[in-house]
C-alpha cells in the first residue's frame, strides 16, 4: 500500500474503482419488473475489491474482502489511502463508487471524511461531450485507448457462492484494467476539466502559476469582461498544455 513516504509526486491524484457483490435473497419467481421487498434479502451485498493507483505511478494496487467475504478490513485500509489524496478520480465515482464505500463504512462504523475532492469522468463526459455512450469502455475504445476485460456474470457467482480463488484473481485483474483505462481517459479529457486543486501552490509556487503543474510559462489565449465588470483571462500552459482562467479586477 502506498504511503506518503513512497509517493513519488506531491500531486496526490488517486484513480480508483470498485467491484461489488449482489444481494442474496428469497423470491417466488423471476421476471422483468418484479417487486422484491428488502425483507427478502438474506445476505447483504458488499464490496468485493477496490483497485487504485496514484497519478505518475505505474503500480495499480488492489484490496479485497477477507476469506469470510467481509469488507471491513479492506475498507479501513482504503480509507487510509483515500485520506492522503488531494483529488479522487472515478467514472461514476460520485454516485456509485464513493456512495458504496460510504455506505459500507457506515455499516462497519469506519470513520471517513464527509466529503472528498473528486473528479467524475462520467459527469465530464455528459456535460462537455456528446459520445454515443458515456460508459468507460466505449469512451476508451472511441479514443483508441483500449477496452475493458470481457467478463461474464458467472465470475461474480463463482466468487460469491463458491469462493473461487481463480475467479477472484480474474476479478482483480478486471478491476485493475478499469483503473488503467480510467486514468487514460482522464488524461484525454483533462483540458476540459476545470482545476479543483492549485497544484502550483501545492508545489510551493505562487497562485499566478499553472494550477496543474506549477509552471509560470503561460500563454494568454483569450480575454473577456464579465457582466460585473471583471476581466477574465484564459491562459494555456506551455509546459503541460492545461487551460485555466483567472479573474482580475
Amino acid at each position: 500500500m502506498a504511503t506518503p513516504q513512497t509517493l513519488k509526486t506531491k500531486r496526490r491524484r488517486l484513480f480508483f474503482d470498485i467491484e461489488t457483490s449482489p444481494n442474496i435473497g428469497l423470491f417466488w419467481e423471476a421476471g422483468y419488473k418484479k417487486n422484491i421487498d428488502y425483507s427478502n434479502i438474506i445476505q447483504e451485498r458488499a464490496i468485493i475489491c477496490i483497485c487504485y493507483k496514484w497519478e505518475d505511478e505505474k503500480e495499480v494496487y488492489s484490496l479485497q474482502w477477507d476469506s469470510k467475504q467481509n469488507d471491513k478490513t479492506m475498507l479501513t485500509k482504503f480509507i487510509e489511502v483515500a485520506n492522503l489524496a488531494t483529488e479522487m478520480v472515478g467514472h461514476n465515482g460520485d454516485k456509485f463508487d464513493l456512495a458504496w464505500i460510504r455506505t459500507r463504512c457506515l455499516f462497519h462504523h469506519i470513520p471517513m471524511f464527509p466529503k472528498y475532492l473528486t473528479i467524475d469522468t462520467l459527469k465530464v463526459a455528459r456535460q462537455k461531450f456528446r459520445f454515443n455512450s458515456n460508459r468507460l469502455n466505449y469512451i476508451a475504445d472511441f479514443l483508441g485507448l483500449g477496452q475493458k476485460i470481457k467478463t461474464e456474470y458467472s465470475l461474480w457467482k463463482d466468487i460469491l457462492l463458491h469462493k473461487d480463488k481463480v475467479a477472484m484473481e480474474k476479478m482483480i485483474k478486471y478491476c485493475k484494467k478499469d483503473v488503467v483505462l480510467l486514468e487514460k481517459v482522464f488524461v484525454e479529457l483533462k483540458n476540459h476539466i476545470d482545476p479543483k486543486t492549485h497544484y502550483g501552490v501545492v508545489f510551493g509556487e505562487d497562485r499566478g502559476t499553472c494550477p496543474e503543474c506549477g509552471s509560470d510559462n503561460l500563454i494568454k489565449n483569450n480575454r473577456a469582461i464579465t457582466a460585473t465588470g471583471l476581466i477574465r483571462i484564459q491562459y494555456r500552459c506551455a509546459t503541460c498544455g492545461k487551460y485555466h482562467s483567472k479573474t482580475d479586477k
